[in-house]
């Protein structure tokens, strides 16, 4: 159902029933790391390039779940997901393994939260009985693409944030009131904002805005107030984009506390690991989310959430030619319902 502007109450409350976390050697060592369901040694992960490892990354993230709920993959109706390579083809080459029915999706760092809401939606409206969703990222892979390959060790500034290697999978299926899951309560679907930024080092400062505009819009739509919730979380803003976001949500009249207010890409790594402003990447909200908080959403730490991905849409094109960047945020409340 529509409610407001640009969200939809989701009144059949879809499940998330399974999940399926993966990731590489420097996310062993960071947080976050008993919350994956899977740790790969090497950034190779066994394949002859780094691109081809994100692929499966993102296939055993796909398996770990399809395991987990006891279905096999011919039941699943439809698979949103997506990633930061160019034309999405670690996504892509994956639904080509799986042979899933298949919507591309491309939200960068937001995609996450774009393919839980697409896949709710479906959902809800008894579209389907079982879609899979999900995000993945790879470090050397992203790296190589929008700045500068890590071989090449060159230095970075404050700003910078460091590209999540790894892939977090949901199946979202009708709900059943004999299980208790997390439910999927509603989402809202945020605004391209450009403040005109355009560092690639500094991702963070420019999806802050995004993040503020899209938390606003799901206050004013759904008439709630911040303390409805237990935790908003965005997707990789970083130490420098998320206090740029808290001011800016603050500024607008809604009031958060900054122990309610947090970052995925804060949470992930450990304080002594070198990712300058925190982490980033498609696969940082997409792991935290399905690994982490749901899990402590299962432990009755939360009862609900809203997790706010946010995603700068530029390419390596657009950065060369002097453009900047547009982003945006999408919102998904999550909840634990008796």
């Amino acid at each position: 159902m529509l409610k407001g502007h640009q969200s939809w109450v989701f009144e059949n409350h879809p499940m998330i029933t399974a999940t399926g976390v993966t990731g590489g050697p420097f996310e062993a060592n960071g947080n976050l790391a008993k919350d994956f369901d899977l740790l790969f040694e090497d950034l190779w992960i066994g394949q002859d390039s780094y691109e081809k490892a994100h692929r499966v990354l993102f296939e055993e993230a796909i398996k770990i779940a399809l395991k987990k709920a006891n279905i096999q993959k011919e039941q699943v109706q439809f698979l949103f997901a997506g990633d930061l390579i160019n034309q999405i083809t670690p996504s892509s080459f994956s639904a080509r393994t799986m042979k899933i029915p298949y919507f591309g999706l491309f939200g960068a760092c937001s995609t996450s939260m774009e393919g839980l809401a697409l896949a709710s939606f479906v959902v809800n409206h008894q579209g389907a009985n079982f879609v899979l969703t999900g995000a993945s990222s790879h470090n050397a892979a992203v790296e190589k693409q929008f700045r500068y390959p890590t071989e090449y060790g060159s230095q970075k500034p404050p700003t910078a944030q460091w590209t999540v290697t790894g892939a977090g999978v949901a199946l979202v299926q009708k709900n059943n009131p004999s299980q208790k899951h997390p439910v999927i309560t509603s989402a809202t679907i945020g605004r391209v904002i450009d403040m005109g930024l355009s560092d690639p080092f500094n991702m963070g400062g420019a999806m802050a805005p995004a993040a503020a505009d899209t938390i606003q819009a799901h206050f004013r739509d759904l008439g709630l107030e911040p303390s409805y919730y237990d935790l908003i979380i965005t997707g990789d803003l970083g130490r420098i984009g998320h206090d740029t976001a808290f001011e800016l949500i603050n500024k607008s009249g809604l009031q958060l506390e900054r122990r309610q207010f947090q970052d995925c890409g804060l949470l992930i790594y450990k304080e002594d690991q070198p990712v300058q402003s925190g982490a980033s990447g498609a696969g940082c909200s997409a792991t935290v989310l399905y690994g982490h908080l749901l899990n402590e959403m299962k432990k009755g730490k939360y009862q609900r959430i809203l997790v706010v991905a946010t995603g700068a849409l530029l390419s390596p094109l657009t950065f060369q030619q002097n453009e900047t960047i547009p982003c945006i945020a999408h919102a998904v409340a999550i909840e634990m319902i008796d």
